[in-house]
């Protein structure tokens, strides 16, 4: 039974902070700049942590063992104390915990042991809700790991795989999955069972001309999906399914069609070098631009400007 005077050692997600100072060794793997999302991915020996609780939605997963064989049940005794309750935990592979924000937990593990914890920003689950659910009602059930889900898992491994090696098209994928994450614990781990709204009729004109307008505003910049959803004043899922609906593209296809467009129109009347107009258009650099372009047009911006 914790006393008045038993601190609560706190976890500021927002600010970066990660978990290392309540476990033996720092992480093996860490996320860095993702924007409402966290990764870390932890191999330490037998451990103790304190009580403590986070600011952001927690999920602790069990992956699968890099020890050698998995270990039987019996040698993998460990015990988590949750939202005032204790149990012993299965943490068989694959199994996920969750531990909402706010919420006070301590936990063991009486051999060595990896895990992994993907942390995510109420705020977001909030923004991605509000065309379900009223926001200040999102709450998450509390879940010992003790079971498995098989969608986290998919998305787990593939936020550890952008950690280990960063690919072209990164932003977006994490934006995706931290997106498809949020729906899943609306949908599946919330205490109020959301509600769909209807959007029939897709995006209206004027809302369409806004969004227009802010992407060619900023082709030059990283548009994310959160802005332009923000411009529409609905939730990024809504948002992506409406604008599909209304242009038979996705936000991230059509945003790469203005840029080839920009570049046409700068590669015929600017005197402006192929590098400086991809950095114009928000190409990466001019490899990017000329990769995107040729897969598009069937011809490089310098077969093109000389045509």
């Amino acid at each position: 039974m914790r006393t008045p005077k038993t601190v609560i050692e706190q976890i500021d997600f927002s600010c970066q902070q990660t978990a290392d100072f309540l476990l033996p060794h720092p992480a093996m793997l860490k996320s860095f700049g993702w924007e409402h999302l966290h990764f870390e991915h932890h191999h330490q020996p037998q451990f103790d942590t304190p009580e403590h609780q986070g600011n952001w939605h927690v999920i602790a997963y069990c992956p699968p063992s890099t020890f050698g064989e998995p270990l039987p049940l019996e040698m993998r005794p460990g015990e988590r104390w949750l939202d005032g309750k204790l149990k012993r935990e299965a943490r068989n592979e694959g199994d996920i915990a969750i531990i909402p924000a706010g919420i006070a937990q301590r936990c063991s593990w009486r051999t060595a042991a990896q895990f992994t914890i993907v942390a995510i920003d109420p705020t977001f689950l909030q923004h991605v809700g509000q065309d379900w659910v009223n926001p200040d009602r999102i709450e998450l059930v509390p879940h010992f790991m003790t079971q498995q889900d098989v969608l986290i898992q998919s998305i787990v491994s593939t936020l550890r795989a952008e950690v280990e090696q960063s690919k072209i098209g990164g932003k977006l994928l994490i934006d995706s999955l931290r997106t498809t994450l949020a729906i899943h614990l609306l949908r599946n781990y919330c205490t109020t069972h959301p509600k769909l709204s209807s959007y029939a009729d897709g995006l209206s004109q004027l809302i369409l001309q806004q969004v227009r307008e802010h992407i060619q505003e900023n082709l030059h910049q990283d548009i994310k999906l959160i802005e332009l959803a923000a411009i529409a004043q609905m939730s990024p899922y809504h948002f992506l399914r409406l604008f599909k609906q209304t242009l038979s593209v996705t936000p991230h296809q059509y945003i790469l069609q203005c840029r080839i467009e920009k570049a046409k129109f700068l590669l015929q009347h600017s005197g402006l070098s192929i590098a400086e107009i991809a950095n114009q258009v928000g190409f990466c650099d001019q490899s990017h631009l000329t990769r995107c372009f040729k897969r598009s047009l069937g011809v490089t911006p310098r077969q093109f400007q000389l045509a």
